[in-house]
C-alpha cells in the first residue's frame, strides 16, 4: 500500500495517502463539511483535511471521528 494508517486509542480513524491527510467518514465528523475523495482506487470515500496546520481544528476533527466510528 505504501500509505499511512492512523490509529488513536486503538480505532482506525483516518490516513496518509499520496500526501492528503484523510479523515473516515461519519455522523458526528459531518458538520466539518470537508470534501470527499477516494484514498486510492476502488476504496470508499473519505473526508480530505486540508486545515492540518491548526492544533485544535485537528483534535476537535480527530475526537468527533473516534466518537462516531465508537457509535456515539
Amino acid at each position: 500500500m505504501g500509505e499511512f494508517l492512523i490509529y488513536a486509542r486503538g480505532i482506525y480513524f483516518g490516513g496518509i495517502f499520496d500526501d492528503r491527510f484523510m479523515s473516515q467518514i461519519t455522523k458526528t465528523n459531518s458538520s466539518y463539511n470537508l470534501p470527499k475523495e477516494l484514498p486510492y482506487a476502488n476504496a470508499k470515500p473519505m473526508y480530505l483535511v486540508e486545515n492540518i496546520d491548526d492544533r485544535d481544528y485537528l483534535e476537535k476533527l480527530v475526537n468527533d471521528t473516534i466518537r462516531g466510528l465508537q457509535g456515539e
